[in-house]
């Protein structure tokens, strides 16, 4: 597997373990499980943010709630067909995984960071917010090995929005920020909502990469 293409989607988030460990899939009898770490912010909210492991970097029958982990590896996409749809699921794919004592042993080291090496495939969407606030999303495509995509959604504020509202469709970006969680309501149909939760990248910075 190249390195160059591991190198172009990186993420490190800490934080205390939320949920016991679910089953997704398996690849050539290698088993997949799925958790969800509480990763805090400054403003001392937190993100519950998903993350999908090996049964061969962790012992998936221990229970881990309320341990402080860390984990770095790659924020990656899949469409699950629901609803007659497809819709893209978000998680960040553990390489590697430690833990720690407690979250005042990760003083000093960012708690929740990534950087993306990808292209703009579809077109950026600048809004304002009713209080004025700009923003722009972006639906970034980051290569794997073997051909494949993660299609990444990223959303950029104030003079970040401005710049990126500009690229077009196969732009070559750098982007480096945050993974955040947020919720919000679905309408199912004329009586039904459903609580769901969206997962994206909080751009703190990016680059259009002159090709």
């Amino acid at each position: 597997m190249s390195d160059k293409i591991i190198e172009n989607n990186q993420v490190t988030i800490m934080g205390q373990v939320a949920s016991t460990f679910e089953f997704s899939h398996e690849v050539f009898g290698e088993g997949f499980y799925t958790m969800e770490v509480l990763v805090k912010r400054l403003s001392n909210s937190e993100d519950r943010i998903p993350v999908m492991i090996s049964e061969r970097l962790i012992d998936v029958t221990q229970d881990y709630v309320g341990e402080y982990i860390i984990v770095q590896g790659q924020f990656r996409s899949y469409n699950r067909h629901e609803e007659q749809k497809n819709r893209l699921v978000l998680s960040v794919f553990a390489r590697e995984v430690s833990f720690v004592e407690s979250d005042e042993d990760m003083d000093g080291v960012k708690t929740n960071s990534i950087f993306l090496d990808g292209y703009i495939c579809k077109s950026p969407v600048y809004r304002k917010t009713p209080l004025g606030r700009e923003i722009a999303d972006l639906l970034l495509a980051v290569n794997r090995p073997y051909g494949k995509s993660d299609y990444i959604p990223c959303i950029c504020w104030g003079r970040n929005a401005r710049f990126a509202s500009s690229f077009e469709v196969g732009a070559h970006v750098h982007i480096l920020g945050r993974v955040q969680s947020r919720e919000y309501i679905k309408k199912l149909s004329d009586t039904e909502t459903e609580k769901r939760t969206a997962y994206e990248v909080s751009v703190s910075k990016l680059e259009c990469q002159e090709e």
